[in-house]
Order: structure tokens, then sequence, then C-alpha cells
């Protein structure tokens, strides 16, 4: 999604957050942080591939809050969203724009979307789950 992102907006001021869930806790963890500076004067496009429970993304929104970007000032944009996803964020947070192509109805034990498209990183990478 980023490069698509960067194609179109040439100027565009790039941060990263990563965060993955703890497959033994079940919980997000936040793994690594890179905003750019005055990160608050801007609007933001959060980017997550899939949300399932939506979990990472409220860390995420919650990691953008704590730097002072204003929560109308954040668009979540996904490609796929489980539903208790979108309704776990929306009620959250409710000033925030949410922006994806499509909502599936359920999430699996492995907090994968179903039907969905299985693990996003594991097929754009080419990787398996450990």
């Amino acid at each position: 999604m980023e490069p698509a992102l960067c194609e179109v907006c040439k100027d565009i001021r790039l941060g990263k957050i990563l965060i993955q869930t703890n497959l033994d806790t079940e919980e997000p963890e936040l793994h690594y942080l890179r905003l750019p500076k005055d990160i608050h004067e801007d609007y933001v496009i959060l980017m997550d591939a899939t949300v399932a429970t939506g979990a990472a993304a409220m860390m995420a929104i919650r990691v953008l809050l704590d730097h002072d970007v204003a929560e109308p000032n954040i668009m979540l944009v996904s490609l796929l969203m489980a539903e208790s996803g979108v309704h776990t964020v929306a009620y959250a947070f409710p000033k925030v724009k949410i922006v994806t192509t499509a909502v599936d109805k359920e999430v699996n034990e492995n907090f994968h979307i179903i039907p969905g498209i299985g693990n996003f990183g594991n097929r754009y990478f080419g990787t398996d789950v450990v």
C-alpha cells in the first residue's frame, strides 16, 4: 500500500509503526516506531492491509494520539476489515475516519478474517506462520 501511495503523493512524509500480535498473549505489541517530526501538524493516513479484531489499529491510533495528532486528522485505510474490527475502532475512536474496500463477517481462532485472505504479510512476503 505504501509504494502505491508514494507514487501518487510524491512529497508525502512517511512514518512507520510496527505492531504485531504476540502469539502467546494474543495481545498487540509495539515493536518499532518512527514518526515524522511535527506529525501533530499533519493529517495522517494510517495504513493496515487487514484489520481483524482492531486491537493493533487501536494501539497505532493511541500512539498517534500520544504524539498529539488530533483524532479527526487520522484516517485508517485498510484493504479488508472484519466487522468486529470496524465496530471496535469506530466505538473507541469515533472521530477517526475508516476507509476499507471490503468488510467480512468473522474472525477465526487465529485472528484471521473469514473468509478473508489469510495472513496478508505471509501472502505478500511468501512466508509461513511459525
